[in-house]
């Protein structure tokens, strides 16, 4: 791939500053100068800053080409991180507009599951932007046109380009097995709500290069790939929704919630359908469009669908299940078939498997609907709070980390969520686990200040040391079999 460019080059020259983000991976602090975070001489953001209309209006595609193109990637805004307080607003709308219609859109169960994704794949994507971003500068060097970065073809140059590749990106992930083992974790929710957008791979974007990266050969400039990548990701955040029904002439053209739903679904009609990200028109063209169905409820999750939600789990099982099933085929053909052909193929069976011999996926199908008592789930829903913090602190501030210090960071996270989403699961060694969390974190941070604000660190200090205290006492006084026996931990 090259070496990866370093400092701020013109984009004229094929080279680019590595530092900024692209198709919506996590931010850098000099990345985006307007978030209050990185810059505290900027003072503070009134609401209507952080909820202005034109934030609100990336959720719909709805930018004026003049102010989004740039000639270099450093000007590009981080529009994902900008519509942080719109997507928040958005659950909360959802959630009530549901209960006006009388559904209830989530549980807590699958909604911190699905938001734990998210924080992994943000924390994943700080290592990898620079593999990604590289690839592309040096492609760009061989482009065989030139598309000049202020004119309207490039913006639009960079529109289709985003939407059509990921179309064959996201088919893709549903007919190779080897990457559906990193997409599935996507449909692995049982209910279908604004989060499940959060719902992502770890790992699932590095497959992703290979897609997008040839882009560059055809000129269309890095800004605008950059800038089509966050919104066309954007767009697709709104469209996980059962709240919202069919959109009359919208549905010809564009993706929308109730095409997505048929994505989502496990009834047999739903699989391999609607794989478009903006447009559906690509799926009306190669022949992957399906309809919702009125006479059909659809049912959300996986055909198999496992009964977890440790975000760990989640993540990976499927890994080891593609792997044991290449393993036990007769013959090194079928074992490679095995990977790299649909995940329901079978020996004898079609490359994408015989879709008559799929399970007949109906409504209602009993959910994976774990309980914990009320003290718990406000326990894991406030050190999830804590962790999304962290997880920004370590965003924000990643440039003056050291790469020892960056991964520790996200081991903690990653171990964290693990345990938290496994307490629904009822881990026997979930107490155990969390009092050695708490304990790394209280360690850590008696040495070295977290945030750098005194009143802050004294606070997120005594968190910790009272969940510790509260788990040494459980571990004490219930053992693990108990506790997994009793479906209290």
């Amino acid at each position: 791939m090259g070496e990866v460019p370093q400092g701020h080059y013109s984009l004229h020259s094929g080279q680019v500053s590595p530092q900024l983000p692209c198709a919506g991976q996590a931010p850098v602090p000099a990345a985006c100068p307007s978030n209050p975070l990185v810059e505290s001489n900027m003072g503070a953001f009134s609401i209507m800053d952080l909820l202005s209309l034109e934030r609100l209006g990336t959720f719909f595609y709805m930018v004026k080409p003049s102010k989004s193109t740039f000639q270099n990637v450093d000007d590009v805004p981080d529009y994902i991180n900008e519509a942080i307080p719109w997507f928040m607003v958005s659950v909360v709308i959802e959630h009530f507009y549901g209960l006006m219609q009388g559904k209830k859109v989530g549980r807590l169960s699958d909604n911190l599951s699905s938001v734990g994704h998210g924080l992994l794949y943000a924390c994943v994507r700080l290592f990898t932007k620079w593999f990604e971003m590289s690839g592309y500068v040096w492609l760009y060097r061989y482009r065989v046109m030139d598309i000049p970065w202020n004119s309207p073809l490039a913006w639009w140059a960079g529109f289709l380009a985003a939407d059509f590749v990921y179309y064959w990106f996201h088919r893709a992930s549903h007919e190779i097995s080897i990457l559906w083992a990193w997409h599935q974790v996507h449909h692995s929710h049982e209910d279908y709500n604004v989060t499940v957008a959060l719902r992502q791979s770890m790992f699932q974007r590095l497959f992703g290069i290979f897609f997008y990266q040839p882009m560059a050969l055809l000129g269309v400039p890095l800004p605008a790939i950059c800038v089509h990548f966050h919104l066309n990701l954007l767009v697709q955040f709104l469209i996980h929704t059962d709240v919202i029904g069919k959109c009359g002439p919208l549905d010809w053209v564009l993706n929308t919630p109730s095409h997505h739903r048929v994505h989502h679904g496990a009834n047999k009609y739903c699989l391999d359908k609607n794989y478009g990200g903006f447009l559906i028109l690509w799926d009306k063209l190669f022949g992957t469009f399906a309809a919702e169905r009125d006479d059909e409820d659809i049912v959300y999750g996986l055909v198999d669908q496992p009964q977890a939600t440790n975000v760990f789990y989640l993540q990976f099982f499927y890994i080891r299940d593609i792997l044991k099933k290449a393993r036990n085929q007769d013959s090194w053909g079928n074992s490679l078939r095995a990977l790299l052909y649909g995940p329901g193929w079978s020996p004898g069976s079609p490359r994408l498997g015989d879709i008559d011999a799929f399970p007949d996926v109906k409504a209602p199908r009993a959910k994976y609907n774990p309980q914990l008592p009320l003290w718990q789930k406000t326990y894991t829903s406030v050190h999830y709070l804590i962790l999304l913090f962290l997880q920004q602190m370590l965003t924000l501030h990643l440039k003056s980390y050291s790469l020892l210090t960056a991964f520790i960071m996200v081991l903690f996270i990653l171990v964290s969520i693990s345990n938290i989403t496994a307490m629904y699961d009822r881990w026997m060694w979930c107490g155990v686990v969390e009092v050695t969390r708490c304990a790394v974190y209280i360690a850590y941070a008696r040495a070295s200040a977290i945030t750098g604000l005194h009143t802050l660190d004294v606070f997120l200090l005594a968190c910790f040391f009272v969940s510790m205290v509260l788990w040494t006492l459980r571990v004490l006084l219930v053992s693990p079999a108990q506790a997994k026996a009793l479906k209290i931990s």
